[in-house]
């Protein structure tokens, strides 16, 4: 049995001061001038360290406030008040939300599982993957001291394919072609997030993060010069067409057309692995069977940013990764073929969730910019200066943000896995078994309601 896997972690303070969710509010008009004030009462004396950040013009009680609110109870004119922040509330979209952002702020400072004493205060059903549920039958039975403790789980998966089945020479030896695998520790790959400016220090910093992590870094062949040289084997460089592969690295990724044959785009290159990638389009499982019968063992299946198809916002890519992995496994190949998904990787229950619906491993891309401390606000996009100036963190920050985010990731599907009673990432593949889905659930119970049979009577 190979070594545990572990991911070690260590805090990794703000550069900026995070928007919090909410605000302390004070009216001074109407004050009482009581002898003892409430504000003087305050168990954590945030009113006494209280003051402006000059730099970003935040107050800076709204991050020393433990939300206590005894002040906000206790003054006897009501003049305390504790709100929304408007600055919060406009931070991302719909999908990628303000809570998903400050959670990411909190992994990847702490490299810790957020938890809320409140309970969930999310969703129980929605879109993509919110209408998904794992099942937690073995949650009576967890392992026996922790995720880290002595049973063991296995996050490693393969990228690659292998035969459907073994052929022996005359000789008693395997014959046939060479089954070559490409194991990482975990089923989390970085990816350089599209058409955002990314300075050559964060690129430094993501690549020494894969290094520390063991996976791959999907970054463009251009942009790689800026990762360190020993970095270079954990570099997947995104080659246009039929361009020669950088020396030193192991997969490289192309968008070369899936209907020729992978060997005509193996020959020019040295790389041992290629991996395609495709968008999740409308009929996506017809182009990546075709792929994977062209010789494609690796193919990556990229959708947009908010989990849903390029071509139908409408398609979620839950639903996407189920009719490529059926699609596969009807053809009776679907272990000839690696399929990671990418766009809407948020939350570490998409890794999980992605992987019960079909998919080998994910590309986790616009959750980097996040951690460190992005606000998804599209100012780089409009070439206005950001708010928290990325492109002059150092890389050694920027590499433990990452890692901290991955180790609290990996943590999470460690608990997921201890809870299912599954102890090898690679058999959570297609494992729908195991997950309840809201659409199906819907459709058993309530399909026959308001059917009415002829000769029935109606009371």
């Amino acid at each position: 049995m190979p070594a545990k896997y572990l991911v070690h972690t260590s805090p990794a303070a703000n550069r900026f001061e995070p928007i919090t969710k909410s605000g302390i509010i004070a009216w001074e008009e109407g004050c009482l001038k009581c002898a003892v004030c409430v504000k003087k009462r305050c168990v954590y004396k945030v009113y006494e360290k209280r003051g402006l950040n000059p730099r970003q013009m935040i107050d800076s009680i709204d991050n020393l406030c433990m939300n206590c609110l005894r002040c906000v109870q206790g003054c006897p004119r009501e003049l305390i008040h504790k709100s929304i922040s408007p600055e919060y509330a406009a931070m991302g979209d719909d999908y990628w939300s303000p809570d998903i952002i400050s959670k990411i702020w909190y992994q990847a400072q702490t490299g810790k599982i957020p938890v809320s004493g409140a309970g969930y205060p999310g969703p129980f059903s929605g879109p993509g993957f919110d209408s998904m549920w794992t099942d937690m039958s073995e949650i009576v039975r967890p392992t026996r001291d922790g995720i880290h403790g002595r049973e063991y789980i296995s996050t490693a998966v393969d990228l690659g394919g292998t035969e459907g089945a073994l052929c022996f020479g005359e000789d008693g030896l395997v014959s046939g072609p060479e089954i070559r695998l490409l194991d990482i520790p975990l089923p989390i790959l970085l990816r350089m997030p599209v058409s955002r400016k990314i300075s050559p220090n964060i690129i430094s910093g993501w690549a020494v993060a894969a290094k520390r992590l063991g996976t791959f870094l999907a970054v463009g062949a251009e942009e790689m010069v800026a990762a360190p040289e020993s970095c270079r084997p954990f570099l997947m460089p995104i080659l246009d067409g039929e361009v020669a592969c950088p020396e030193g690295v192991r997969v490289v990724e192309s968008t070369f057309s899936a209907e020729k044959d992978a060997n005509s785009f193996k020959s020019g290159n040295d790389a041992r692995f290629v991996c395609l990638r495709l968008p999740m389009n409308t009929g996506i499982e017809e182009r990546v069977l075709a792929a994977a019968r062209a010789g494609f063992s690796i193919i990556h299946i990229e959708a947009s940013p908010n989990g849903s198809f390029l071509d139908d916002p409408g398609k979620t890519m839950k639903d996407g990764i189920r009719a490529v992995h059926l699609g596969l496994v009807e053809a009776g190949i679907r272990d000839s073929v690696t399929i990671i998904v990418s766009g809407g990787i948020a939350m570490a229950e998409h890794v999980p969730k992605s992987l019960i619906c079909g998919a080998d491993a994910v590309f986790v891309d616009l959750a980097l910019l996040v951690a460190l401390e992005c606000r998804l606000c599209g100012r780089c996009d409009m070439d206005l200066p950001c708010p928290v100036e990325m492109d002059k963190a150092p890389p050694p920050w920027v590499a433990k943000r990452v890692v901290n985010l991955i180790g609290a990731w990996h943590n999470q599907l460690l608990e997921i896995m201890g809870a299912m009673g599954i102890r090898d990432a690679r058999r959570m593949r297609g494992e729908a078994g195991r997950a309840m889905f809201f659409e199906e659930l819907d459709k058993s119970t309530f399909q026959d309601l308001g059917r009415r049979e002829e000769g029935c009577e109606i009371e």
